[in-house]
């Protein structure tokens, strides 16, 4: 029963709206924004993929939060867990680069490339500039993503981590979407095994 966790959920968030809705067909979706601006039940699939020529994944996840919030560590485990070798750096969207997930990847030494986000309307503060109460870890990763090695590194995310959500489907129900990410990894894997000629 899912009407627990979202009446939870909408009273943490301070909603408005404290209706609670569950969809029918798929109860463990939850409203999530889409790309094309509209609000729609739907599921979030996580991949962990390689930035090299193979460019493989090497982990998957689906949540039912609109949010990436929190997911790079797990993420980390992850990998780490299936490859036996922990990621010396992770290659994220902004919506992965909260200070706490920044400091647990450096306590793993793993370097984070995270866009910094941009000042609010403004603020003329240099967004690459440590700011009071960063952690080391926040710190250094602001100065990293202001240089260009950093802004080159970032760039290659169009070219991997994207190409491989853009293959990606839309399905139902978290045990059918894990199931079928699984089983969309390893088809990929393949054929880029296939296209690599190994």
């Amino acid at each position: 029963m899912q009407v627990p966790e979202v009446t939870a959920t909408k009273k943490r968030s301070g909603a408005k709206d404290g209706t609670v809705r569950v969809s029918t067909t798929d109860p463990e979706a939850r409203v999530m924004k889409m790309g094309d601006g509209g609000f729609r039940p739907a599921l979030n699939v996580q991949f962990g993929t390689t930035t090299d020529k193979a460019r493989v994944i090497v982990g998957v996840d689906v949540i039912n939060r609109g949010s990436d919030a929190g997911q790079s560590t797990p993420m980390i485990d992850q990998v780490e867990q299936r490859t036996g070798v922990r990621p010396a750096e992770v290659l994220v969207d902004g919506g992965y680069a909260q200070h706490e997930a920044i400091d647990q990847a450096a306590q793993r030494q793993v370097t984070s490339y995270a866009p910094v986000p941009k000042p609010r309307k403004g603020d003329t503060r240099d967004p690459h500039l440590p700011r009071d109460g960063d952690s080391p870890a926040v710190a250094a990763w602001r100065q990293r993503m202001g240089t260009d090695e950093a802004k080159e590194i970032y760039k290659q995310r169009a070219a991997t981590a994207e190409t491989v959500n853009a293959d990606a489907k839309e399905h139902r129900g978290l045990d059918k979407a894990l199931g079928t990410a699984c089983l969309f990894a390893l088809t990929y894997n393949i054929l880029r095994l296939i296209a690599l000629g190994g």
